[in-house]
């Protein structure tokens, strides 16, 4: 990283990483309700999930307050907008997730949502474990490296589910447009979590 000298304001590398910590919560609210025995308990986790996502939405607005408020940020301003768009936006649609599967009554799942919802716990692991090294902006390569390898597996799974939901002899069309919707929001998430790998790694090229 190039050596500056004007003095930076760092609590956004906390926000950041307090911001990523909700993906952490929403994948394992995503993965509970996969595995709710009834309509009561998928509500119940739904209403978990919403609760998660109205914190990561104070997450965000709380970062974009202190962009407009600082004098001094870490990187451009430009990028820490987006960067913090877009782990909103990894949220949303795994709240979305979760909420039709509440709303359409949903379940029984194509065996394909198990390994999706798998991936994207991981990819919330992954980031945030990267959010502390945007501080150094070093060993960074190697978490959107992997979220890239993550991301073409969740497209392989999405497109098999696909393919065996419309394959299907005998199915229903309304199921089907349920199920396709389900897994369309879930395709959304591991794509939202590869957008925040490359806003990182256009941050740590810019900054290094």
């Amino acid at each position: 990283m190039a050596f500056s000298l004007t003095p930076k304001d760092n609590g956004f590398y906390d926000l950041f990483s307090q911001s990523a910590k909700h993906l952490i919560d929403g994948a394992a609210e995503l993965t509970a309700i996969l595995g709710a025995d009834s309509q009561t308990e998928r509500d119940t986790i739904a209403a978990r999930m919403s609760e998660v996502e109205t914190s990561a939405d104070e997450a965000t607005h709380e970062l974009i307050r202190k962009v407009n408020s600082s004098f001094i940020t870490p990187f451009d301003r430009e990028d820490i907008h987006g960067l913090a768009s877009a782990l909103d936006d990894c949220m949303d649609h795994m709240d979305a997730a979760a909420d039709l599967v509440a709303l359409y009554r949903i379940d029984k799942f194509p065996k394909g949502v198990a390994k999706q919802v798998e991936i994207l716990g991981r990819m919330a692991e992954l980031t945030v474990d990267a959010m502390p090294r945007l501080r150094s902006m070093k060993d960074l390569s190697s978490y959107w490296i992997e979220i890239n390898r993550l991301e073409n597996r969740a497209d392989k799974a999405y497109r098999r589910m696909l393919a065996e939901l419309f394959n299907a002899e005998g199915a229903d069309a309304i199921l089907v447009m349920k199920l396709k919707e389900l897994i369309d929001e879930l395709e959304a998430a591991a794509d939202a979590f590869e957008t925040v790998a490359h806003k990182v790694e256009s941050i740590a090229v810019k900054e290094s």
